[in-house]
């Protein structure tokens, strides 16, 4: 239902000129949006939408651990097909996906981790970057 509704509003944005996905944010610049906000990418026709983060195992920066960890980045990506995708903190290979003829990448995941302090989920804020390929 939620993806329908996506999907509704953003035909309506287009077909109107409005944009209903926040702020527009220019290609190969990093930006950063929050869980449940969407921005749109000018010059690509993209809309990114930041739907959370699906765990967080990232090394607390007041502990020491022998990895450093993982959190999974969701987002969903509208314009040229709509599909969703998992970007990686932990792994510079997996932090970084292809969409058309675009390449969307985490730059980094905030706030990072304390051992004495719980990131409530939203919370989360997620710097990206949208390049062509």
């Amino acid at each position: 239902m939620r993806t329908l509704l996506f999907l509704f509003c953003l035909v309506i944005a287009t077909g109107c000129g409005a944009s209903v996905a926040g702020p527009i944010n220019p290609i190969d610049r990093p930006f950063t949006i929050g869980v449940g906000e969407a921005t749109s990418i000018s010059g690509a026709g993209l809309v990114i939408e930041f739907l959370g983060v699906s765990g967080d195992s990232r090394c607390p920066a007041d502990a020491l651990c022998i990895q450093g960890g993982d959190a999974i980045v969701r987002i969903r990506v509208a314009g040229n097909g709509t599909a969703s995708y998992e970007l990686h903190t932990g792994d510079a290979s997996r932090a970084t996906v292809a969409h058309g003829r675009y390449l969307i990448s985490l730059v980094e995941l905030q706030p990072y981790p304390f051992s004495s302090t719980p990131i409530e989920p939203d919370d989360y804020r997620a710097t990206l970057v949208v390049r062509l390929q």
